[in-house]
């Protein structure tokens, strides 16, 4: 078993844990006490934010995590987006940071599969000529600053 892990959230805050929608009415704590898949609710990608490229590949990653019964439905999705994706972009770190994810989903980590698309927002703003509110305001919500 690894570290046990604490986390709090606020009231009337979610968490997704193993494909179930957990919301509580205070703030509170809890501690995981051995691995657990989850997503905070500022983590949590709404469909109409998928609006580019990196942000739809984190939207199929997300559903993976959050409805585990219908990962192998979702998986080929997941594979025709990614493989799009390392045909589109020309920028190398980018592509390698792909090949990273895949991996990574392939190994079952999704969550850090989701932890680095994140990491790649900035990136894909500059390369789309995007320096928008919104780009900085969805990425500084999915990283919970």
């Amino acid at each position: 078993m690894k570290n046990t892990l604490k986390i709090s959230l606020k009231a009337n805050e979610k968490i997704y844990v193993n494909g179930a929608v957990i919301k509580v009415d205070r703030k509170c704590s809890l501690e995981f006490l051995n691995d657990v898949q989850f997503l905070l609710q500022n983590h949590v990608l709404q469909p109409e934010e998928a609006s580019t490229p990196l942000r739809q590949l984190y939207f199929v990653a997300q559903i993976m995590l959050m409805s585990p019964e219908g990962i192998e439905a979702t998986r080929p999705v997941f594979r025709q987006t990614i493989n799009n994706l390392l045909k589109a972009f020309k920028d190398q770190t980018v592509l390698a940071e792909l090949k990273v994810i895949d991996t990574l989903v392939c190994e079952g980590q999704v969550y850090d599969a989701l932890k680095a698309i994140r990491t790649l927002y900035p990136l894909e703003a500059d390369i789309l000529g995007r320096k928008d509110d919104d780009t900085e305001f969805a990425f500084a919500r999915a990283v919970g600053e």
